[in-house]
């Protein structure tokens, strides 16, 4: 006849197989919740990059020009502020090799051409945006581009 089994030794046999168990598996998954959490660290570290703006943008002052400097000639201020929009065109600015675009202003006189560029006309602001350069030097600049248009 087949042997029986006491309960008790069912029980111990079952308690050390369970604890051999424990002992093996409880190693390995704390080893897979480490790494568990490093991938989970280096997840959000990609996701921090990530969400990153493309672009950063700081305003600053604008250094003052160094007071040794002087005046600037006409040529210069021209081709340093001026130009960007009357080489081109630009918002319908007269271009400086264009005489039939500055004949019906010339007509204005010279003194209409200075309060034009003072003050600003259409699109273009006041002194040409260079609001540092003085009422002479932007005269100056206005003398060099009617020296090419007449």
């Amino acid at each position: 006849m087949a042997k029986q089994h006491s309960s008790k030794g069912i029980m111990w046999a079952t308690i050390i197989v369970a604890i051999v168990l424990i002992a093996i598996i409880f190693p390995l998954t704390m080893k897979q919740t480490k790494s568990a959490a490093d991938a989970a660290a280096a997840d959000e570290d990609q996701a921090d990059v990530r969400i990153q703006p493309v672009a950063r943008f700081e305003l600053t002052m604008a250094a003052a020009p160094a007071a040794d400097e002087g005046p600037k000639d006409g040529q210069t201020i021209y081709n340093s502020v001026c130009g960007a929009c009357h080489n081109t065109g630009v918002a319908g600015a007269p271009k400086i090799d264009s005489k039939s675009d500055w004949a019906p202003r010339i007509a204005t006189g010279t003194e209409a051409l200075y309060a034009s560029v003072l003050h600003g006309k259409n699109a273009m602001p006041p002194k040409g945006g260079a609001t540092n350069l003085s009422d002479d030097e932007i005269k100056g600049a206005v003398d060099y581009i009617l020296s090419h248009v007449k």
